[in-house]
């Protein structure tokens, strides 16, 4: 797919910065009164679109949780503030990294409790891949993040690839599925 014609904008990772916090109930734990690692990437993957939408102004769809570290616990009463950016855009993906706090309000505490990086692909209306601006870092940690995404993204390509080479053809996990099959 050649987009090399279109002229798009470039933007700042400031324009695409977007964080949430939630109040972490019951309902989002478990059985000890911790969140729940699933409902962490629902948040997570909510506020790296939001990071995406901004920096691409269209439709996006997450291809891929590259990396998540639970680094501590979160219980209930907590307030979980995510914060994400755009680290780079490359032709119609982008990886966005989110960090993740705690404030134990009671205590007035902050702790980094989680990290991760996604890939977003921008789409049209009909699901089509569309090309997204290019990013300009501008501060020596934006420019070290953008360099470090370009890495990652060389480290997914080599393992799609090394998958595919190495899938049998009938794989049952990883076979497609034909029309009339069950």
């Amino acid at each position: 797919m050649g987009f090399s014609g279109h002229s798009l904008p470039v933007r700042t990772i400031a324009e695409s910065q977007s964080e949430m916090t939630e109040l972490i109930l019951p309902n989002d734990t478990n059985t000890l009164g911790n969140l729940l690692g699933g409902r962490l990437m629902h948040f997570i993957d909510l506020v790296g679109a939001m990071a995406a939408y901004r920096h691409s102004r269209t439709h996006v769809v997450t291809a891929s949780m590259d990396h998540i570290d639970f680094i501590a616990p979160v219980h209930v009463g907590d307030l979980l503030i995510l914060k994400s950016s755009v680290n780079r855009a490359f032709n119609t993906s982008m990886e966005v990294g989110v960090k993740i706090w705690v404030e134990n309000t009671i205590a007035g505490m902050h702790r980094h409790v989680a990290s991760a990086y996604l890939t977003f692909v921008a789409v049209d209306s009909q699901g089509r891949r569309v090309p997204v601006p290019r990013l300009e870092p501008e501060s020596e940690e934006e420019k070290r993040r953008h360099e470090d995404a370009g890495r990652r993204r060389e480290l997914r390509q080599q393992e799609l690839q090394r998958r595919r080479e190495s899938r049998p053809s009938d794989s049952p996990m990883m076979g497609t599925v034909r029309p009339g099959s069950k």
